[in-house]
């Protein structure tokens, strides 16, 4: 006799019951995630790839989006120009950086913390406000090192002009070695003696053992930092924007600036940019492979015991090496700023007839935009912060809880960004969302989503580490009472991440008020934040506005990593370098 699939009797299937009643009551809220991650990440990046090939009339395939993005001669040199800025400034930040690390890392150079913590000056500095520093220091008129240099010699004009591809290269490098500088260190800190006392042993001396023991060993580290050096160079505007255009020198990112004025032409920007991506996703993914097996030079067993170097008399000299570094990228830039915040006139110097505080005054209460631009970079720092924040903890707690299949996709669609430049993500946002039917063109919700994505990795990869150290069986046994999921997060996983996830917050808020690479083409008449009004006022010449809205900037970003010390300790401190 055949069995019946389903009871006569018309009830339901146990098993389906039974299934039904362990379905995870919260699996709602883990799809609107995932589909809030696709909206957020997916969606920008696929209508950018789109939008290349598309014919914004008819909406056809088409490759002639690239035929005009590369059909120029001068569009094909920007490209160039790109390429050989981000060499350039590789090649100096490795001159720069490798000896510092060294010096600090395995000698007895004194002053070690005071270098180390102008080096994070330098890497907290944003490198428009260093380039706004050095047009004051080094402009080929009135500034400040050329004005000496006719005062003392009685020269006709001075010998530096900032505005040139090489002081492009030293105004992006200084601001930039930081990033080698914490890659070498790292891998420096963590290496055994033990090869090098052998070489001693064998009769090398100190700079031979460097040369071919100490700093072969470190060299996955170096280029490492190296390469994200490379790819930070070549994607970014604010510094060529301020220095390469009076310049006239083009470069992908300041061209890019070019296809975004009337009449707007997306699908040549999106197609233009495509190759700038490429270059960065292949670049990261050796970056990845170099470091990844990076241990190897700790490998002794004997938990790598360390022997400082000792450099007799040229432990100062070395230290003042390193110094003469700081003093160019934190010290002198930080000066001259002050001065001209506080200065009627900057390039008259000081003298307390030139002290006043009406930039201050003119930033915070007369100049409409600029006093906005100030509550704009604060509100949405905060709320990219928090919505990247509680994004990546909840993406990280599906992940490491396994709650959902395709948890490495996940993963690495919340890391995606970290390889995507700014300038890329803002085209993409661009092409997605600027149209109907969502029209968020120049709107504080496109901002505050632009910067979410732009710095939800930050936020991933801080989330993904707590919620790994932290033993499951305590949220099982808050479902063992009754709770489910949401409640176990609530009640048990984020009060005891609570510091973790400050210092995340933190981490991803500091950036964000800074952000101009993102911002800068999609910003508003009314959605002006702090990065795209100093460039502004910079442009109109209004220098002295312009340095005090930097200094208040750079205070807001100073008293953040206060907090987050204060808060955290060393541990906030070591999290920026990561």
């Amino acid at each position: 006799m055949a069995q019946h699939l389903w009871p006569v009797t018309g009830r339901r299937s146990p098993g389906v019951m039974a299934r039904l009643r362990h379905v995870e009551p919260s699996i709602g809220i883990w799809i609107l995630l995932v589909v809030v991650l696709a909206f957020l990440i997916v969606n920008p990046l696929s209508r950018l790839l789109l939008s290349s090939l598309q014919d914004p009339g008819s909406g056809q395939f088409t490759l002639a989006n690239f035929a005009a993005a590369y059909g120029q001669p001068r569009y094909l040199a920007a490209l160039r120009n790109s390429l050989v800025l981000g060499v350039s400034v590789t090649a100096l930040c490795i001159v720069t950086a490798v000896p510092m690390a060294w010096a600090v890392s395995r000698t007895d150079m004194p002053g070690k913390t005071l270098v180390g913590v102008l080096t994070f000056g330098a890497f907290l500095t944003p490198p428009y406000l260093g380039a706004l520093a050095w047009i004051l220091l080094a402009g080929p008129n009135a500034g400040w090192l050329n004005a000496a240099i006719v005062a003392v010699t009685g020269a006709e004009k001075g010998i530096f002009n900032i505005f040139s591809f090489p002081g492009l290269v030293f105004i992006i490098a200084i601001y930039s070695y930081p990033y080698i500088f914490v890659f070498t260190t790292a891998a420096l800190k963590t290496m055994s003696s033990e090869m090098e006392e052998a070489a001693n042993i064998l009769g090398a001396g100190v700079w031979r053992t460097t040369l071919f023991i100490t700093l072969p060993l470190a060299l996955p580290a170096i280029l490492g930092g190296a390469i994200i050096t490379f790819l930070e160079a070549i994607a970014l505007f604010g510094s060529p924007a301020m220095i390469a255009i009076p310049a006239r020198y083009n470069v992908v990112t300041t061209q890019l600036l070019e296809f975004f004025s009337y009449p707007v032409r997306v699908e040549v920007a999106a197609a233009y940019v495509l190759p700038l991506l490429a270059v960065t996703v292949l670049l990261y993914l050796v970056q990845q492979r170099l470091i990844g097996g990076r241990g190897h030079v700790t490998v002794t067993g004997k938990g790598g015991a360390r022997t400082l170097i000792a450099l007799g008399r040229l432990r100062w000299v070395v230290f003042g090496g390193s110094m003469v570094v700081c003093t160019l990228s934190v010290i002198l830039p930080l000066v001259v700023i002050a001065q001209a915040a506080f200065a009627k006139t900057w390039g008259t110097g000081f003298h307390a007839g030139n002290l006043t505080l009406d930039n201050f005054r003119f930033i915070l209460f007369e100049h409409q935009s600029a006093s906005r631009s100030i509550i704009n970079s604060l509100a949405y720092a905060a709320a990219a912060a928090s919505f990247a924040l509680a994004l990546a903890l909840a993406i990280a707690y599906i992940v490491q809880r396994r709650l959902m299949p395709f948890g490495g996709v996940l993963s690495f669609l919340c890391l995606a960004p970290f390889v995507v430049p700014g300038i890329v993500l803002a085209i993409g946002f661009y092409a997605a969302y600027a149209p109907q039917p969502f029209a968020l063109y120049g709107t504080a919700t496109i901002m505050i989503l632009a910067f979410t994505t732009r710095f939800l990795p930050i936020a991933y990869a801080n989330a993904s580490a707590a919620i790994r150290g932290l033993n499951p069986e305590l949220e099982d046994a808050v479902r063992i009472l009754g709770g489910g999921r949401i409640t176990a997060i609530r009640r048990v996983v984020a009060p005891l991440l609570k510091g973790s996830l400050v210092g995340a917050w933190l981490l991803v808020f500091i950036p964000a008020t800074r952000e101009l690479s993102t911002a800068i083409f999609l910003y508003g008449p009314n959605t002006r934040v702090m990065s795209v009004m100093l460039l502004g006022l910079a442009d109109e010449g209004a220098l002295e506005p312009a340095a005090a809205l930097g200094l208040l900037l750079l205070a807001v970003i100073i008293a953040i990593v206060g907090i987050g010390y204060a808060l955290l300790g060393r541990e906030f401190l070591a999290r920026q370098g990561e």
